[in-house]
């Protein structure tokens, strides 16, 4: 399957307006990087999403828009085939994103000065979800031992009893962990005996590598309403640019209360070009899938062959899920800003720094792996010299 596709081949994205690639001066202090940090793919989308934007742009009024009918069939058909979850349509919310979702689910179901309990080292945004808005950071650290992440579900209970909403990273951004339903299970326990709403982000659901399963935590749970979903196809097919997600958000009041907080802003998400891309996305997009999901396999096993046989001072911990890698450099013996350096300045690599994503963070970094085999390989061997010069 995945010779139908060539993802050795990736087009050029500099002067695109790219964030990944024209911003790497202002974000690293030079041109000559190796951009592997912000969380897109330089995977050319299918075909057949190209196709839906070409067929929408003919037409050539780009005027207000509303979702089609057709558009949610696509996503509820999508999320019943891959994940054997059935979503009914009035449960959908559609939204500008997982960022501005998660923002906006804070604000609806927390008050000001009220603690939003997150999971560090976890994604940055969880955090200034409950910071931008009023809120306070409870944080209930994940424990790394023998070279895998785990829920605190001892500290987590604890957590619960001051607070009634958790935003939990499933697949985990940055650590790869995919949770087992068994560690899920549990984690529904302690929601319903502390009454806690879960903020389930599942962007990276249907990114999961071989002898790994994703467990939608709503499917799970005996009373859904307790879980909101966001789900998206923007890290799924490369489309994040176009800003289109969707929350599934069972009870009808937290429905009402989140749909307020975007009426409020009045936020609207129905671009007519993500919208075509949306649909076609979930509609044709699954040969395409599979086969990335081959390739990115492959490129992380060479990664980690790699890092054992030239880099052994750097340690990968082993994604189950996502194109996106945690780096243990905590044997190098580096300051944080000594590894900035070292990665960005003497290596020309640029990978996201791990304290962005928390304290837990120090001594890691992340690197993205959605491109090329040829450009991963040019930025082991860029790091590999310059530790050994």
């Amino acid at each position: 399957m995945s010779q139908l596709f060539n993802f050795d081949q990736i087009p050029g994205r500099d002067h695109t307006n790219s964030l990944k690639y024209d911003a790497r001066h202002t974000v690293f202090g030079k041109q000559d990087v190796i951009p592997m940090w912000v969380a897109d793919m330089d995977f050319a989308t299918p075909a057949a999403i190209t196709e839906a934007l070409r067929k929408r742009a003919d037409h050539p009024v780009y005027g207000y828009s509303i979702y089609p009918e057709s558009m949610y069939d696509a996503l509820t058909q999508w999320l019943k085939r891959r994940h054997h979850w059935h979503v009914e349509r009035e449960w959908i919310v559609m939204c500008p994103g997982v960022v501005p979702s998660l923002h906006a689910t804070v604000m609806a179901l927390t008050q000001p000065n009220s603690q939003v309990i997150v999971q560090p080292p976890v994604y940055f945004p969880f955090f200034t979800a409950a910071t931008h808005t009023g809120r306070q950071v409870l944080e209930n650290p994940l424990q790394f031992a023998n070279s895998r992440y785990q829920i605190d579900f001892d500290h987590l209970a604890q957590c619960a009893s001051k607070s009634n909403l958790l935003l939990l990273c499933s697949p985990h951004n940055p650590v790869g962990r995919v949770w087992h339903q068994d560690e899920l299970t549990r984690l529904l326990a302690i929601a319903e005996q502390h009454d806690l709403v879960i903020f389930s982000d599942e962007i990276h659901a249907d990114l999961i590598y071989p002898d790994h399963q994703h467990h939608t935590l709503a499917k799970l749970a005996n009373h859904q309403g307790s879980i909101i979903t966001a789900v998206a196809p923007s890290k799924t097919f490369n489309i994040a640019g176009l800003n289109l997600s969707a929350l599934i958000v069972p009870d009808a009041e937290h429905r009402k209360a989140i749909t307020r907080v975007f009426d409020t802003l009045h936020v609207s998400a129905a671009n007519p070009f993500s919208i075509a891309a949306f649909e076609a996305a979930y509609t044709h997009g699954e040969k395409w899938l599979d086969a990335m999901l081959v390739y990115l396999k492959q490129t992380r096993d060479i990664v980690s062959d790699y890092l054992v046989q030239h880099l052994p001072q750097i340690r990968l911990i082993s994604p189950e899920g996502t194109y996106l890698l945690w780096l243990d450099c905590r044997a190098l013996g580096m300051r944080d800003s000594q590894l900035k350096a070292l990665f960005t300045q003497r290596a020309g690599v640029g990978l996201s720094q791990g304290t962005l994503f928390g304290h837990a963070g120090s001594g890691f970094m992340r690197m993205n792996i959605g491109t090329s085999r040829q450009v991963v390989l040019s930025a082991l061997e860029r790091i590999r010299l310059a530790i050994s010069d």
